[in-house]
């Protein structure tokens, strides 16, 4: 059984954002709910000043508070290490948003398609969208997956249930990596098997000196960052920003 992570290179990242508009993009996740968020940071005095990007998505940590807390089971860790959510399970206490210290969490408050900034089916818009309703419906969101075969892909689904980064398990389970990892043009994100001494992320934290968010937390997350500034000056800025968010 692989134990899947994702090593995220700092030194790389520019802060495009471009594994942003993947993730939404994959996952049809609401407008205003980002499921990766990249922080942006400045540091310094002018002219000294050093302008650096954070990409955070879920941490799918090993020890997981938010699983924990769930009183009916709709957060769960597979067995691959992915935190998983079951939106027809789920019943909107949002007990899981508060245990995370990482608040990657999303409560839909309204229907999805309440969201939109825009009206899609207003016809003046359709020359541009050739008729299409964006997002575009990605149909293996409708699939289940894992071996208790649970409807546990992408956002978007339903008013009242929490919704998160899901590592694209709907790509995942069929040898793809995540669409953020494969839309960042700097190659700033890695993906895969931890336990795998051959994969990419496994060669990355063996060569390379690493640390994670947080890990004061004890919750063992699965992202790893390589490059960037030490871990408790970035726990402190994080802070900091979630805070202006």
């Amino acid at each position: 059984m692989p134990r899947y992570g994702m090593v995220i290179d700092l030194d790389r990242c520019t802060g495009c954002r471009a594994c942003v508009e993947a993730c939404k993009v994959e996952n049809n996740t609401p407008t205003a709910n980002l499921w990766m968020y990249v922080f942006r940071f400045e540091d310094g005095q002018y002219p000294n000043t050093r302008v650096w990007f954070l990409p955070r998505p879920c941490q799918h940590c090993d020890n997981a508070p938010c699983a924990k807390v769930c009183p009916v089971g709709a957060r769960y860790k597979r067995a691959d290490g992915i935190v998983s959510t079951d939106g027809e399970r789920c019943i909107g206490c949002r007990y899981c948003e508060v245990a995370c210290p990482y608040g990657v969490n999303y409560f839909n408050w309204q229907e999805p398609s309440g969201n939109y900034y825009m009206d899609w089916s207003d016809p003046d818009l359709r020359p541009r969208t050739n008729g299409q309703t964006p997002p575009y419906r990605n149909p293996d969101l409708d699939r289940a997956f894992g071996p208790d075969q649970r409807r546990i892909a992408g956002g978007g689904r339903q008013k009242g249930v929490i919704e998160k980064c899901t590592f694209c398990v709907q790509r995942v389970e069929r040898g793809q990596q995540p669409a953020c990892v494969s839309n960042c043009p700097l190659f700033a994100l890695h993906f895969g098997d931890l336990d795998d001494r051959n994969s990419e992320v496994a060669q990355l934290l063996e060569r390379t000196s690493s640390w994670r968010l947080l890990q004061e937390a004890g919750t063992r997350p699965r992202v790893h960052y390589i490059g960037g500034r030490p871990p408790a000056a970035e726990s402190h800025q994080i802070e900091a920003a979630k805070a202006r968010v």
